[in-house]
């Protein structure tokens, strides 16, 4: 029944402090245009460039309950579609008689439906996280889903060896590029039934506002350590790029203080030495570390 899928849901609310810029605004209706022909929409992208708060803006959008499902490499096919969990105990006391007792007991396993059975069956909205972090041959159940239209179910479920799609069920995908750690290359006819969009580092402007919104700097604090994180991630010198991440982290440790990027000069700029130099490099290079510390240092000094 629908009534036992509640903890599987999130509501379509909007999200708290989205910021919509142009930049952002053009990926949505993008989006929302691909949703609306027919097809599943796979954000793709590095850490940090905005893939699951997108996917859940565009899926609030819609207006339906979202499942959500995050990779792991631990997934198999039961965990998506569904499995035998548990027993159920069926027992009978006959004491019709009073000097014979008879009983009857009756177990068996039963049978639940998991979060992708859940969204096919209601017209939910699928919001799949990082959805190559599982094993391909555990996303083999998604080829029928969102070509056909149809769920192949396991022959130990009691009802129909399949589900049909409902006409309003939706898929969002988001994943990391191959190279990540932990990520498999998924199938080709898996992403030969999606539209991909590719997403990079936001424009300036996009990044001033998520940083001011997410942190309640001041315009000219947030513009200000934009500034430093992007001139970091052109400087050639990261192991990593510095994302919208990091500018967060750096405004809301500044805001801990309440200070000012611009009042607080030494504080301002062991905030940025800490938290940029940690997000740029992944190794433990004490030199590698310094001269990233090197190029923050200069670039919290032009910006002075």
């Amino acid at each position: 029944m629908i009534t036992e899928t509640v903890n599987t849901l999130l509501e379509p609310r909007p999200l708290p402090n989205f910021v919509e810029t142009p930049f952002v605004q053009s990926l949505v209706n993008r989006a929302m245009t691909y949703i609306a022909a027919g097809f599943p929409i796979h954000f793709r992208g590095a850490s940090g460039t905005g893939k699951t708060t997108l996917a859940l803006h565009v899926a609030s959008k819609l207006g339906r309950p979202v499942v959500m499902i995050h990779g792991d490499e631990e997934f198999s096919t039961s965990d998506l579609v569904g499995g035998e969990y548990g027993y159920r105990m069926k027992k009978v006391i006959d004491n019709f008689i009073h000097s014979v007792l008879k009983t009857e007991e009756d177990m068996s396993r039963r049978w639940v439906d998991n979060r992708l059975t859940i969204a096919c069956k209601y017209g939910f909205t699928l919001i799949y996280d990082e959805f190559t972090r599982s094993r391909p041959e555990a996303n083999n159940v998604l080829l029928s889903v969102l070509q056909e239209k149809m769920l192949d179910m396991p022959a130990a479920r009691e009802e129909e060896g399949y589900v049909r799609v409902h006409p309003n069920f939706t898929a969002i995908f988001t994943s990391n590029p191959e190279e990540y750690a932990g990520v498999y290359r998924s199938q080709d006819a898996l992403r030969d039934r999606m539209v991909t969009l590719d997403l990079d580092h936001f424009d300036e402007e996009t990044e001033v506002s998520i940083t001011q919104a997410k942190s309640g700097l001041e315009r000219r604090d947030a513009e200000k350590i934009v500034s430093i994180v992007r001139g970091l991630r052109e400087s050639g010198v990261c192991e990593f790029s510095p994302t919208i991440r990091g500018c967060i982290m750096v405004a809301r440790a500044l805001k801990v203080h309440d200070a000012s990027a611009h009042t607080h000069n030494g504080l301002f700029r062991q905030l940025c030495l800490d938290i940029l130099a940690s997000e740029s490099t992944r190794t433990s290079s004490r030199a590698q570390s310094a001269r990233v510390k090197e190029v923050v240092g200069q670039l919290v000094h032009q910006c002075s």
